[in-house]
């Protein structure tokens, strides 16, 4: 394919993540179709989606006519049949389990067209953990995003040994016209780049705070105070779902055994996730929506 052929791109997980991927989609004007197996996930994917981009067109981030084209180029469906129709482009986001993404991709392999690139967004595994089960591996490669998608505009490309050179080529083409700099990572390499420093970040603040060295307003504090940050590493596993943090820690902490600290960091979290506190996404996490009160006047001064 060349990259004028990618006109219809499906993207598999409704969630936070892959929602804000579908409208970067839309508003470089693809069409785009958010698959989810789960019912619940798809009613609440556009009306999220919509106050989200509200609040960036209140602030001049985006335009709103833009934005109403967008919305109106984006489909659900829970068929996975009618998903997989005529796709040009598949961008997985379901959770971080490599067997569940090997048994979703191998899926839509049998549905989709010959011609389409699978592509995974996971943000800790990497794409030969289940590249043979997509069935296609020389067409497929990470292409791991950041939120919020549309102002955080860099993505990761990774390939894994068998990923063809024309797929990471596409890719960048692809990154690049909707409006994403694309990093080409020379090797796997499970974090990529952001997120490996950004790990270290989050780990680092929740072993502190479950330790009970500082609370969570203080550790973020001290990150937004000295870095001259708008956000703290608490405010920014909000941001991406607590209980998307929870599952990636969780999942380390059983297969990485020598980070320590990892088992009682899931522990921290999980709290919070069996609560329905999984962040901005939910109105609540370690700080309350839609004023969270690291954005107030005096956070950082501890008025």
């Amino acid at each position: 394919m060349k990259i004028e052929d990618v006109r219809r791109v499906l993207i598999v997980g409704a969630g936070t993540m892959g929602s804000e991927i579908g409208f970067q989609c839309a508003m470089h004007d693809c069409d785009v179709v958010l698959y989810d197996s789960k019912s619940e996930a798809l009613e609440a994917a556009l009306p999220n989606l919509k106050a989200k981009v509200d609040w960036y067109v209140t602030a001049g981030v985006l335009d709103r006519a833009q934005v109403e084209a967008a919305l109106a180029r984006m489909d659900t469906t829970s068929d996975a049949e009618e998903a997989a129709s005529e796709v040009d482009l598949v961008s997985e986001s379901v959770p971080e389990d490599p067997k569940l993404k090997g048994e979703v991709l191998a899926r839509f392999d049998k549905l989709c067209p010959a011609r389409a690139i699978f592509t995974t967004n996971t943000s800790t595994l990497v794409p030969s953990q289940f590249a043979e089960a997509t069935g296609r591996p020389s067409q497929f490669a990470a292409l791991h995003f950041h939120l919020p998608v549309w102002v955080a505009n860099v993505v990761d490309i990774m390939p894994h040994p068998g990923t063809s050179e024309e797929t990471v080529a596409l890719l960048q083409d692809f990154a690049r016209r909707i409006g994403q700099i694309p990093i080409v990572l020379k090797k796997e390499h499970g974090g990529y780049v952001f997120n490996t420093m950004l790990s270290a970040l989050l780990r680092e603040a929740q072993t502190m705070a479950s330790d009970g060295v500082a609370s969570v307003e203080d550790i973020d504090r001290a990150w937004m105070g000295v870095m001259k940050s708008s956000i703290g590493p608490f405010g920014i596993m909000d941001l991406i779902g607590i209980d998307t943090v929870w599952s990636i820690t969780d999942y380390w902490a059983k297969n990485a055994p020598w980070i320590r600290e990892l088992p009682g960091n899931a522990r921290f979290l999980r709290g919070y996730v069996d609560e329905g506190h999984l962040g901005q996404k939910s109105g609540r996490g370690f700080y309350d929506y839609p004023n969270p009160a690291f954005e107030q006047p005096g956070f950082v001064e501890g008025e």
